[in-house]
């Protein structure tokens, strides 16, 4: 499957991912029904992320405080909605013409789950929302920063995930190694309400991180970058774009931790 594997990698690229990455069923093992992928496809073997980079540019108007909306069409609704819907339905297809089984999965918050009643007896409730913090940890793409965001060593924060179960055996990728999150904890400094305090150490498929502690309840109220869940209102909020990881994007890029750099720095004064 090394060849297939190859091939798929090479395609997901031609369309446009930035990021695509593998993890067996096993890594899974552990996770609860309501939040593990193979609840909705129990015959799958493989668990396929694919990320699209948030551009650094989308946060620009936020940054500058002079355009808020238009983050939320090119880095938020849009960007799921519609861009990277449309890349894995693309590579859903690619899969099923090689007479694999291929489930896609939108990146619903875990807070939806249980919603509806079992089917049968041992059937968990729908809906059942995998847990794409977990996944893209145990697809070796990322890790989970003090921040309390997904980092991934080409873009930082600045991406969103979509994901696809198949039944295709596909070799997993290396858990991530070292870190790319300093600790500097000025993601918990920045943050207005100060909404980040303390921290616990996390682990994931035997990586452990360091991740703050963080009052969503408080963070709901930020005016700065950070958006009500457009999805479900009582999931935690969008924090993309907000203060805390605008300074995450900017520490990561002026001390080029991140592969996706720039000539000028993101901060150009205090935020």
């Amino acid at each position: 499957m090394y060849e297939f594997k190859e091939n798929l990698k090479k395609y997901a690229k031609s369309i446009g991912i930035d990021l695509i990455g593998f993890a067996s069923k096993d890594r899974f093992e552990g996770v609860i029904p309501e939040e593990n992928p193979f609840t909705i496809f129990p015959e799958g073997k493989t668990v396929i992320l694919l990320g699209k980079r948030i551009t650094r540019g989308t946060l620009r108007g936020i940054e500058e405080g002079t355009n808020f909306g238009d983050y939320t069409l090119f880095g938020s609704s849009w960007l799921d909605d519609n861009i990277n819907s449309l890349m894995c339905y693309e590579i859903t297809r690619y899969l099923e013409d090689r007479s694999y089984e291929a489930v896609p999965v939108f990146p619903n918050p875990t807070e939806a789950k249980g919603m509806g009643i079992p089917v049968s007896e041992g059937k968990s409730a729908p809906n059942v929302t995998p847990d794409f913090e977990y996944a893209v940890v145990a697809c070796g793409l990322g890790e989970i920063g003090y921040c309390g965001e997904i980092l991934t060593p080409e873009f930082g924060p600045r991406q969103r995930w979509q994901m696809v179960i198949t039944d295709a055996e596909i070799e997993e990728d290396q858990i991530l190694k070292g870190n790319i999150c300093t600790l500097c904890e000025k993601c918990a400094k920045a943050c207005p309400l100060g909404a980040i305090k303390g921290s616990m150490e996390i682990e994931i498929c035997g990586k452990k991180m360091r991740k703050g502690i963080i009052d969503y309840n408080v963070c709901k109220k930020c005016k700065n970058g950070a958006f009500g869940n457009r999805l479900l209102k009582n999931a935690k909020p969008d924090r993309l774009a907000a203060l805390c990881v605008r300074t995450c994007v900017h520490e990561l890029d002026n001390q080029k931790i991140i592969k996706n750099t720039f000539e000028k720095p993101f901060r150009k004064r205090d935020a």
